[in-house]
């Protein structure tokens, strides 16, 4: 299998896909990675310039400019253009235009294979709000909410935790205990985002992520990880050390308590994320489970959460969802220009 890996793109994260995508390197190294920049403007990666600094310093403005069209990318050459060849494509922008559903759509609208959330599913788990509906729809908890806009301030009892709606990576993410904190937290938060969801802190609260993908009908689930932190899971603690697989805990916990991890990770996969490899993470809050956030294109895939995972790679990859098949013909135009007493539509 020949995979393409799209990252970067125009979002907050743009940074963590770039490292997301130096991991993928050294697990697919005959992958071909293609790179978006902040003006959206596509270029081909050789895989031994593919290092973090490479992009710090614009070097990547001198590889192979690229142009996305039907069924694939392609280059520019002297006579004509050249496709680049790749079977199936992974969607590895973290954040806005890659879980936004932008990348989604543009794939596929022209007709590209990619392992990733599809549109519709991209739009539900890339907005905080959305995520709790969908939660609540199939079945799964959630911690109760408040969504605020800027010049409004928040009715739940102190303390809370205040997270842009729309933003991952426990960016603008703060804690606030009382008053004294608010305005501080508020003015962090709708630097990033126009709205922000607000939830009760539960101090102490165990975390636990789990991720999966459906490969011929069926879950494979990754281990469920048990993720070190201080108050809560900060953007430093989730990535300046998250390439570290050797600190990754397998949570020992019951056979009861890993199927209702299980069932819930399940019933939010199957609300339309067949074709992604998702991570959710959870609250568990007197043995029952609650949905925190679902990760659509979570860190390098959440690779170190499972035991095999190319064979997961491949067989996502191979259990893709298929397109519907629509045959234009004008049949009907053809009927209505051609039928007695019709209005003239030439």
């Amino acid at each position: 299998m020949k995979y393409g890996v799209i990252f970067g793109a125009k979002s907050f994260e743009h940074e963590i896909s770039i490292v997301s995508a130096v991991v993928l390197k050294g697990l697919l190294p005959s992958a071909v990675f293609v790179f978006c920049d902040a003006n959206r403007e596509f270029y081909l990666i050789p895989n031994e310039k593919l290092r973090a600094n490479f992009f710090t310093k614009w070097e990547y403005k001198k590889c192979v400019k690229l142009s996305l069209e039907n069924g694939g990318f392609y280059a520019k050459k002297l006579l004509g253009k050249e496709k680049i060849e790749a079977d199936v494509f992974i969607n590895l922008i973290h954040g806005a235009d890659g879980e936004d559903g932008k990348m989604a759509g543009l794939l596929e609208f022209f007709g590209i294979k990619f392992i990733g959330p599809r549109l519709e599913a991209s739009v539900l788990s890339y907005s905080k709000y959305l995520t709790k509906l969908l939660a609540s729809s199939v079945g799964v908890k959630s911690l109760e909410y408040e969504v605020i806009y800027k010049g409004q301030k928040p009715t739940m009892s102190f303390p809370i935790i205040l997270k842009p709606l729309h933003l991952g990576s426990s960016i603008g993410v703060s804690v606030v205990k009382e008053q004294s904190e608010l305005e501080y937290a508020l003015d962090v938060a709708f630097e990033f985002d126009d709205a922000v969801l607000v939830e009760p802190f539960i101090s102490g609260v165990k975390e636990y992520n789990l991720a999966g993908a459906m490969v011929n009908n069926e879950i494979v689930y990754s281990i469920i990880e048990e993720p070190s932190k201080k108050e809560f899971l900060d953007y430093e603690q989730k990535y300046i050390s998250f390439s570290a697989e050797s600190n990754v805990r397998e949570a020992e916990l019951s056979d009861e308590i890993v199927n209702k991890f299980k069932d819930a990770f399940t019933r939010v996969y199957k609300s339309g994320f067949k074709g992604a490899i998702i991570r959710c993470d959870f609250f568990l809050v007197e043995n029952e489970v609650y949905l925190n956030e679902i990760n659509p294109n979570p860190g390098s895939l959440a690779n170190y959460l499972f035991k095999d995972f190319l064979g997961l790679l491949d067989g996502v990859a191979n259990s893709l969802p298929n397109e519907m098949d629509i045959n234009i013909d004008y049949k009907f135009i053809n009927t209505i220009t051609h039928a007695k007493g019709s209005p003239k539509l030439s």
